[in-house]
C-alpha cells in the first residue's frame, strides 16, 4: 500500500476532484489518484477523471447489489486492489455503511460546506445563512458513523455578507474548498497526524 495513493468517491460535478487533480498535476499536492468511483452513471466527475488519466474510473451501480453493505464491499474491493491508503469523498451523496467506515477507520476524508460541528447535513450553507451567522466556511474531516461527525482536520472561514443569498455564499465557500482540500491532503500524506480523543495533532503520526 502506498501512503500517497488515494481513491476518490463522487456522485456529481466533480469540482473538488478537479481541484485535487489539478493540484496534483502541478506538484502542489503529492497524492496519487488511482481510483475514482461513482454511484451515478452520468456524473460529470467520471469524465473529469478519465480526461486526467486516472487509471481506474468506475461507475458501480447500487442497484446491482442487495444492500448497502454489499455495495460498499464491492467498492472496498476495488480500493484495496488498487492499494489505496486514503478514501476521499468529493461530493459523494451516499451514506457509508458501518462496514465501510470501520474497515477504513480514520482513512476516509470528507469536506463539508460549513464550520462543523455547526450545520451538519445536506444543506449546511442554507442552514448557516438562515441562522444568521456572520461567518461561514468549510471543514475537512475524518468520517465516522455519525453524519459529518468525524474529527476535524482543517477549516477555512468566509464572511457572510449582508446581501448574500445561498448561491453567492456557496460560491465563496466552494472557492475555499478548492484550496483547502488539496492543502489538507498534502499535509496528511507529508506530515501525518495523530488523534487525541477528537483532537487532530499534525506531524505526530
Amino acid at each position: 500500500m502506498t501512503h500517497q495513493a488515494i481513491a476518490v468517491m463522487v456522485s456529481g460535478r466533480g469540482t473538488n476532484l478537479a481541484a485535487i487533480l489539478e493540484a496534483a498535476s502541478k506538484g502542489n499536492c503529492p497524492v496519487d489518484v488511482r481510483v475514482v468511483i461513482s454511484n451515478k452513471v452520468d456524473a460529470p466527475a467520471l469524465r473529469i477523471a478519465r480526461d486526467a488519466g486516472v487509471e481506474t474510473v468506475l461507475f458501480i451501480n447500487p442497484k446491482d447489489y442487495k444492500d448497502r453493505d454489499a455495495y460498499d464491499k464491492a467498492c472496498a474491493d476495488v480500493i484495496e486492489k488498487a492499494q489505496c491508503q486514503w478514501i476521499v469523498l468529493a461530493g459523494y451523496m451516499r451514506i457509508l455503511s458501518s462496514f465501510f467506515v470501520n474497515h477504513f477507520l480514520n482513512r476516509i476524508i470528507n469536506i463539508h460546506p460549513a464550520l462543523l460541528p455547526a450545520f451538519t447535513g445536506a444543506d449546511g450553507v442554507g442552514d448557516a445563512l438562515a441562522y444568521g451567522v456572520k461567518v461561514a466556511g468549510c471543514t475537512v474531516h475524518l468520517v465516522n458513523e455519525e453524519v459529518d461527525g468525524g474529527a476535524i482536520l482543517a477549516q477555512a472561514v468566509v464572511p457572510v455578507l449582508d446581501d448574500d443569498n445561498r448561491d453567492s455564499l456557496h460560491q465563496r465557500i466552494q472557492a475555499e474548498e478548492y484550496k483547502l482540500y488539496p492543502q489538507t491532503l498534502s499535509r496528511m500524506v507529508q506530515c501525518g497526524f495523530s488523534m487525541h480523543a477528537r483532537r487532530i495533532v499534525w506531524g505526530k503520526a
